[in-house]
């Protein structure tokens, strides 16, 4: 299969979106990429264009076509993780009883780290049981930073 990326600067740092022909197959936070994207193809130009409306707080669902790479397990997961609304945080254990089985905590948990496609596929909006930030691919302070975007969305909306 033919895939294309693209390079978008986020407030956060750069991000690689990786494409094919019909779907977005990753994003991923790349502090070190050397080489310059291929081609920009009208999904990428698209994402771009949604990742911006999301960081200038315009924009709460994103409604590009996904194609995440992962076993059905973790499909299941990151499927469930784009039910979660914008804003709204969740523990591992609510994701585990979504599942159907409360003990697949940690199943869920390594599957949500293996999210390919961050921001789309929210996995930052995860927390522990006890309400503390957990592991984030993207590291704990861009994971904070994400939900203080969306909090402020959502303050911001209610006045």
């Amino acid at each position: 299969m033919n895939y294309q990326s693209a390079i978008y600067d986020s407030p956060l740092g750069k991000l690689e979106i990786i494409a094919s022909h019909k779907a977005i197959t990753a994003i991923r936070f790349t502090d070190n990429l050397q080489e310059k994207p291929s081609e920009t193809s009208e999904i990428l130009k698209e994402t771009r264009k949604q990742l911006d409306e999301y960081f200038q707080n315009k924009r709460t669902n994103f409604d590009v076509p996904l194609a995440p790479s992962g076993t059905d397990f973790q499909k299941k997961v990151w499927n469930i993780l784009k039910e979660i609304p914008f804003g709204k945080l969740v523990s591992y254990k609510e994701i585990a009883l979504r599942l159907g089985n409360e003990k697949q905590i940690r199943a869920a948990a390594n599957a949500n780290g293996q999210n390919p496609i961050l921001i789309l596929i929210p996995c930052h909006r995860i927390i522990g049981r006890n309400g503390t930030l957990t592991g984030y691919s993207g590291g704990l302070g861009r994971k904070k930073w994400l939900l203080e975007l969306e909090k402020s969305y959502i303050q911001h909306t209610l006045f």
